[in-house]
């Protein structure tokens, strides 16, 4: 016993130390909760995000895990489609996305929108979120405060790897 545990222990605390780094820091799996993101994802879809960002290196249009600022949920991770960053100025009209007055092309999206919405103008070092099924998500166009701040941005969505029937990098 004594040598199975001289043999054993030091391979299995290492090798909890490097799940736990590796999934703080790194990346991790994800399992969608909702439809918010459908058609892209759907729910209990599985993606592999990567941690080892840096925010201000987001682009529009990327999909990002982050914890959104509304009470009772600062705990939960959302996971949306980046539309602004900082001084980006947002409008949703004529059933079309708008980012500093020009139309965005979004074939992404489930349906067109069925609102409207701004213009608002995203706050430096911050970022504005919506689902691609837009009229079933609950995103930055109807939170109280629209914006997510740069240190609540978890990592970006780089893969999805389940269904496997639909692998694919994001």
């Amino acid at each position: 016993m004594k040598k199975f545990l001289k043999d054993w222990v030091p391979v299995l605390v290492l090798a909890l130390i490097l799940s736990v780094t590796i999934r703080h820091y790194v990346g991790e799996a994800v399992v969608v909760p909702s439809a918010s993101m459908v058609p892209t994802i759907n729910i209990n879809d599985r993606l592999a995000v990567d941690k080892w960002i840096n925010p201000d290196q987001l682009k529009d249009g990327d999909i990002v895990v982050f914890y959104p600022p509304l009470k009772g949920k600062e705990n939960e991770r959302f996971i949306k489609r980046l539309i602004g960053v900082g001084g980006d100025v947002i409008q949703i009209k004529n059933h079309a996305l708008y980012r500093n007055g020009k139309k965005v092309d979004e074939p992404y999206i489930k349906e067109p929108m069925n609102y409207q919405y701004g213009p608002v103008t995203v706050p430096k070092g911050k970022f504005f979120f919506l689902g691609d099924n837009r009229n079933e998500s609950y995103d930055s166009h109807m939170w109280p405060t629209p914006f997510v701040d740069k240190d609540k941005i978890c990592g970006k969505a780089v893969f999805k790897f389940y269904p496997f029937s639909e692998m694919r990098k994001m």
